[in-house]
């Protein structure tokens, strides 16, 4: 793909997911003069408030920014009470190395410490009363705060230049949850200014609170007539600079993840699923009851949101946690400028990925284990390209190689499909016949650390798995643990080579099934490109070949989300009535009972999700499926029922 195509595909990503927050109140009452310019203001009145003039020194040098690891909470407790002093200034900020490209914007701290992204950490027991001053040490900007008020609920102070003012709160409901400040205009297209952002957390009395907090952030820059600047961080810091995370094989590993900026965020854990412990949104945060708890490998994060998970280190190797969005893990996603193509086909993980991730290591205690190969199946699948016409860039996919001699330059619109089966150990051979090095990685796949397939980094210590240069071959020794529905995609040059096709389906099905694509169905999603366009596309088309099915008969529809960016909102209609089919699997687990109910045919996927889906047909006739606005879709097809 070229650079220009790449910057547009950034650029497309960056603005179809921005998010516009509107606020009514206390602004507008500013605006309309109906509140005395210079005066503090809250948006309710239900706490005491005192303010008072805070001196700027306009001359003083700028403090530098600390990456905040949320490990140390802001405040002093006495008695009962938590007095937490907050200010807002502006700072320079270091996201890469302390000698790297930094970032000069105001920024959250407590007064008397070096200010920190994110925001100082905010974390109590449930009951306790919380006492904030705050200060806007700005001189030009009126700042808005919000999320630092009893929980559940909703509130906002606005302060004015210079100014500090103070309130008293009981925390509320235990939860995790997000406060931010923002200062000033801030134009929706073109700036975000989310390093202005932390985490509030209430524990309930007697839990445990040896958790972790990590906090994403962004901040970002752009006209239209120059690139984009993005500073994007998970606890102030952006890979290869975020903090390299421990755990023992065996541990079990609980994180809170806050999502700090305006952006969803679909957060992928590499070689395990994580369970849902609680979700927070704005104003509340709702734990989820042990027999609802879903696994997930990948959780779509909406914009100031929040969760708690948790997870068991089962395998040595080291693995990763960061956002599936391709655009958000790339070089082109760090301050740093891009040196040359390189950079993204590289076999170093330093370099062929930036922004949101985070390394995770797991240590054996008594040395690493070696599972079994005895009955393994060997597979070999071919990496390739294929011209077509109407295409500028050549089109890549994988093949399953059928009999002794492999087909070269032959791809049927999409990588084939792998139906392997649960139990049975499986060895794949990968064989790259491109001008351009890949890795092919096993989404959902809980499988040893040196196949998962990120040049080096999977693996451990001085065995890291290798780049697959061009005309030599990996081996991925896979681990099939359960059914369900997976993917396999190219994690290396990812917006080019997944927007080429580089991916493909991968189902696990149980010992003695067949896989039957009479009432098995698979809808792969992705983003085709070539030089002057994107299109959105499913199992390699932009327009749906009619699908028929059987009436009478129950369907399983296998929904996989792999596009650099989001995947939109789908639903299956007759006429303009949204039809009815059953939850059944997500991200390859199956769903609790409690969840496997009827419900209307619509899901939103995101990048790195999967979903199983129970159809039986009311009737004969013909369905559409379709994506985004029904009247003028992105993506529609036809299901024919006789």
């Amino acid at each position: 793909m070229s650079d220009a195509l790449v910057k547009r595909v950034l650029r497309f990503a960056q603005d179809d997911q921005g998010r516009v927050v509107r606020t009514l109140g206390v602004s507008a009452l500013l605006a309309l003069g109906a509140v005395p310019a210079g005066s503090p203001v809250r948006a309710t009145s239900a706490t005491s408030a005192v303010a008072a003039v805070a001196v700027h020194h306009a001359d003083a040098p700028l403090p530098l920014a600390e990456a905040n690891d949320n490990r140390r909470a802001a405040g002093t407790m006495r008695g009962d009470t938590l007095f937490v002093q907050l200010d807002v200034r502006i700072a320079r900020w270091y996201p890469e190395s302390p000698t790297g490209p930094f970032v000069e914007a105001p920024v959250l701290g407590e007064v008397g410490r070096a200010p920190q992204v994110p925001g100082p950490l905010i974390r109590v027991r449930e009951g306790t009363t919380i006492a904030v001053r705050f200060t806007n040490a700005l001189t030009d900007s009126t700042v808005t705060l919000r999320g630092i008020h009893e929980r559940p609920g909703a509130d906002s102070v606005i302060v004015p230049p210079g100014a500090t003012f103070g309130w008293r709160f009981v925390a509320g409901r235990p939860g995790t949850y997000v406060y931010r400040a923002i200062a000033g205009r801030v134009n929706a297209r073109y700036s975000e200014r989310e390093q202005l952002t932390g985490a509030f957390v209430v524990d309930a009395k007697g839990a445990r609170t040896d958790d972790r907090v990590f906090v994403l952030n962004i901040w970002r820059q752009s006209t239209d007539s120059s690139p984009d600047v993005n500073a994007i961080a998970i606890n102030g810091h952006s890979w290869p600079y975020t903090e390299r995370l421990r755990a023992e094989r065996g541990d079990t590993v609980r994180w809170r993840v806050v999502n700090g900026t305006r952006r969803d965020h679909p957060m992928r854990l590499h070689g395990f699923f994580y369970r849902m412990l609680s979700e927070g949104a704005s104003y509340g945060d709702s734990a989820v009851t042990p027999s609802a708890q879903q696994h997930r490998v990948t959780y779509d994060m909406h914009p100031f949101t929040a969760m708690q998970m948790q997870w068991i280190a089962a395998r040595e190797g080291n693995w990763l946690f960061h956002c599936h969005l391709s655009f958000h893990v790339v070089p082109e996603a760090g301050l740093t400028p891009v040196i040359g193509h390189e950079d993204h086909g590289s076999a170093d993980a330093t370099r062929h990925m930036a922004g949101l991730v985070m390394g995770v290591a797991v240590s054996a205690p008594h040395g690493a284990t070696r599972e079994s190969r005895v009955g393994a199946r060997a597979l070999r699948l071919h990496v390739q390209a294929a011209s077509r016409p109407g295409r500028v860039t050549p089109l890549l996919g994988a093949v399953l190689q059928d009999g002794a001699v492999p087909a070269t330059d032959s791809l049927a619109g999409t990588s084939s499909l792998l139906v392997l089966t649960r139990g049975q150990p499986t060895d794949v051979t990968v064989f790259n016949h491109l001008k351009q090095a890949t890795a092919i990685h096993w989404h959902g796949i809980e499988l040893e650390s040196y196949s998962d397939g990120v040049a080096g980094w999977s693996g451990a210590m001085n065995r890291l798995a290798p780049a697959i240069a061009p005309r030599d071959s990996f081996t991925a020794r896979l681990t099939l643990k359960r059914a369900g529905t997976f993917i396999y995609h190219t994690h290396l040059n990812d917006v080019d080579q997944l927007t080429r096709g580089l991916y493909g389906p991968l189902v696990v099905l149980e010992p003695g099934q067949r896989f039957d694509p009479r009432s098995d169905h698979l809808f792969v999603i992705g983003w085709d490109a070539d030089s002057t366009r994107l299109n959105l596309v499913v199992n390699g088309d932009t327009i749906g070949a009619p699908l028929e099915l059987a009436a009478g008969v129950h369907h399983r529809l296998r929904f996989i989300f792999i596009s650099p960016a989001d995947g939109g909102d789908w639903a299956l209609r007759a006429d303009t009535t949204v039809q009815t089919w059953t939850p059944i699997a997500r991200d390859g687990w199956d769903l609790p009972r409690s969840r496997q109910r009827p419900e209307p045919a619509m899901v939103t996927g995101w990048a790195g999700q999967t979903f199983d889906f129970d159809f039986l047909p009311p009737r004969a006739g013909t369905y559409r499926l379709t994506a985004g606005d029904p009247a003028n879709p992105d993506w529609s097809g036809t299901i024919v029922v006789r």
